[in-house]
């Protein structure tokens, strides 16, 4: 009998949610994602360190200030590992703009084109990589310009149906609303937790699927940050579904058949597009929403900063 994982791609693009090649290896999807906290993982892997010494080896010859350095060394080391997971999945590899970049539309698109040129550099396309941007104004905004341009870009860090519908308006390629945050912030407001059937990041998904087939908008959806299989689950035929290693390893140890629990409607009219003061106010008025995007902006900030920290004592070493 095939393994629900085997079975849940009969609805969903499966996604890896890691930057551990082995996992990647193991599991066969069709694209990966990596943020900075996943990279901070990475960092450690043996199977890594070849690449690290390597990247630290080359900004060790260049001029400038360490700290200058040191932030290179960060893009540089996202890229050399994307590119090694770029040669093991057949799709697309997201690399992640800084988080201290998103409430800055300029500096965003000039860090989106040096990893792409970085990517150009190991023989990557653009084709083959997706810019991760936080769903801020500011970084919908840039990811409106670089999909003109044909970069093509993934907003993540998306939680309220204001961050979904700008990122429509935008022509974004791919948003990833999160479900297992959204889900956490209603567990600890209200003291309970959810059948699948109820599941607050489960519906949030759903949500925006909805809202994407009724516009007719080109956007894939794909569902991020799961907590149970029970979630993942719930979402099967939603675009793509990106999972973390653990849960894959889950769904494939269990045999079973999956239902596809997610339909997108026909296109029936697309929304009026939202205006800054509009999307301000409406994302405010989700005090969920308002909370976890600044927090997951943080959270990658400091994620960020530790790499940073890690980089400069190998560095100096």
């Amino acid at each position: 009998m095939p393994s629900k994982l085997d079975t849940l791609r009969r609805h969903s693009l499966v996604v890896a949610d890691t930057g551990d090649l082995d996992a990647i290896k193991r599991y066969r999807p069709q694209d990966a994602t990596t943020n900075p906290s996943l990279i901070l993982k990475a960092f450690e892997l043996p199977g890594y360190q070849d690449l690290i010494d390597d990247v630290l080896s080359e900004a060790r010859s260049e001029a400038g200030d360490l700290a200058e350095r040191t932030s290179q060394c960060v893009d540089r080391l996202a890229v050399a590992m994307g590119s090694e997971i770029a040669d093991v999945v057949p799709g697309r590899v997201s690399t992640e703009v800084a988080a201290r970049l998103s409430f800055d539309t300029q500096a965003s698109i000039r860090k989106a084109h040096e990893l792409v040129e970085l990517y150009a550099r190991r023989g990557v396309g653009r084709d083959r990589v997706l810019i991760k941007l936080a769903s801020t104004w500011e970084g919908i905004r840039a990811a409106e310009v670089l999909e003109k341009e044909g970069i093509q870009c993934n907003l993540t860090l998306l939680f309220s149906d204001a961050q979904a519908q700008a990122c429509f308006d935008a022509g974004v390629f791919l948003v990833s609303p999160f479900v297992g945050r959204v889900t956490d912030w209603h567990k600890k407001e209200s003291g309970r937790d959810y059948a699948p059937t109820e599941d607050p990041g489960v519906n949030f998904v759903h949500g925006v699927c909805a809202r994407v087939g009724r516009g007719g908008y080109d956007t894939v959806v794909m569902g991020a940050s799961f907590r149970t299989i029970d979630q993942v689950l719930a979402l099967a035929g939603c675009p793509r579904l990106t999972i973390s290693p653990a849960l894959l390893e889950e769904l494939a140890a269990e045999e079973g058949d999956v239902e596809k629990a997610v339909e997108l409607p026909d296109a029936t009219a697309p929304l009026a597009p939202l205006d800054e003061p509009t999307f301000r106010w409406e994302h405010n008025q989700d005090a969920m929403a308002t909370e976890k995007l600044a927090e997951g902006i943080r959270r990658f900030a400091d994620d960020q900063q530790t790499l940073e920290t890690l980089i400069a004592k190998r560095l100096t070493a």
